[in-house]
C-alpha cells in the first residue's frame, strides 16, 4: 500500500480545503517545492498534486509551482485539476509527470480517458470524487446522479492505472476516511484503488491497512500531515511493502 503525501496548489502555495470549499483555504506552505523536499527527506515515494485553481478554472493555473517540485525532488508525481484536455495530459506527461489524473473529464469526455490511455499506456488515472456516493465535478463544485461505482466500471477495460476515489463529506475535516466506501469500491473492480480524504490520525491509517490490505492500492494524506497528526516517515513504514511503486 503507497502512501501518497498531499500537496494542494492555491495560487501558487500549499493549502488546505474542507469539503472542496476555496472559501475555507489555509495555507500551510508558501513553497511548494520546499514542502516536496519535506516529504522526500521523509522517504515518501510518490506525491500526489492538485492545482486546485486549475480544477475551477478548467485549465492548468499552477503550473510554475508544479513544475518547481519536480525539479526539488526525484519523485514520481501524479498530478490532478484542470486536465481536460489530451494536449493538456500529453503535456504534463511529457515534462515530467509521471501519471494525470482525470475527474471532470472522465465523466464529461470518456472517450479522453480511452484515447489517453491507448496513447499513455500506464499513466493515466481517474479521480473519482463523491459526495453521498455520486459523482462532483468541477472542482466539487457541481453534483452529477452519477454513482462512483458506475463511472469506474466505465473504465474497466481502458487501460486505466488506478483511481484516486475521494469521499468529499471527509476531505479536510479529519473525521476519519471511508475506508468501508473504498473498500467496497476496490472490491467491485479490477483497476487499483487510491484513497483518499479524511485520514486524521496514525490510527485511520492503521485501519485502512487492516481492512484494505491486498484491496486498497494506496492512501492519500493531506491536512493531517500539515497539522501533525500524521507523521510522513512513519505513515510510509506502516503502509509501504517490498513495492517499488510503480
Amino acid at each position: 500500500m503507497i502512501f501518497f503525501p498531499a500537496i494542494d496548489l492555491k495560487q501558487g502555495r500549499c493549502v488546505r480545503l474542507r469539503r472542496g470549499d476555496m472559501a475555507t483555504a489555509i495555507e500551510f506552505n508558501q513553497d511548494p517545492a520546499d514542502q516536496a523536499r519535506i516529504f522526500a527527506d521523509a522517504g515518501c515515494r510518490w506525491l500526489h498534486v492538485v492545482d486546485l485553481d486549475g480544477a475551477f478554472a478548467g485549465r492548468p493555473v499552477n503550473g510554475s509551482a508544479v513544475a518547481a517540485i519536480m525539479a526539488a525532488v526525484d519523485l514520481p508525481v501524479q498530478l490532478g485539476g484542470g486536465i481536460r484536455t489530451l494536449a493538456t495530459a500529453a503535456n504534463w506527461l511529457d515534462r515530467g509527470v509521471r501519471r494525470v489524473i482525470l475527474g471532470t473529464a472522465a465523466l464529461r469526455y470518456p472517450d479522453l480517458v480511452r484515447d489517453a490511455c491507448a496513447d499513455f499506456p500506464g499513466r493515466i488515472a481517474v479521480g473519482i470524487d463523491a459526495r453521498d456516493g455520486r459523482v462532483a465535478v468541477e472542482g466539487w463544485s457541481e453534483q452529477s446522479d452519477t454513482s462512483a461505482l458506475d463511472l469506474a466500471r466505465r473504465f474497466e477495460d481502458a487501460g486505466v492505472a488506478a483511481i484516486i476515489f475521494t469521499d468529499i463529506g471527509r476531505d479536510g475535516v479529519m473525521q476519519g476516511p471511508n475506508i468501508e466506501a473504498t473498500v467496497a469500491l476496490a472490491s467491485a473492480i479490477d483497476i487499483p484503488v487510491i484513497m483518499s480524504g479524511g485520514v486524521s490520525t496514525m490510527a485511520d491509517l492503521e485501519a485502512a491497512k487492516a481492512a484494505g490490505e491486498g484491496v486498497i492500492a494506496g492512501v492519500v494524506c493531506g491536512r493531517a500531515l500539515y497539522d501533525g497528526r500524521v507523521d510522513a516517515a512513519e505513515a510510509v513504514r506502516l503502509l509501504h511493502h517490498a513495492t517499488d511503486g510503480k
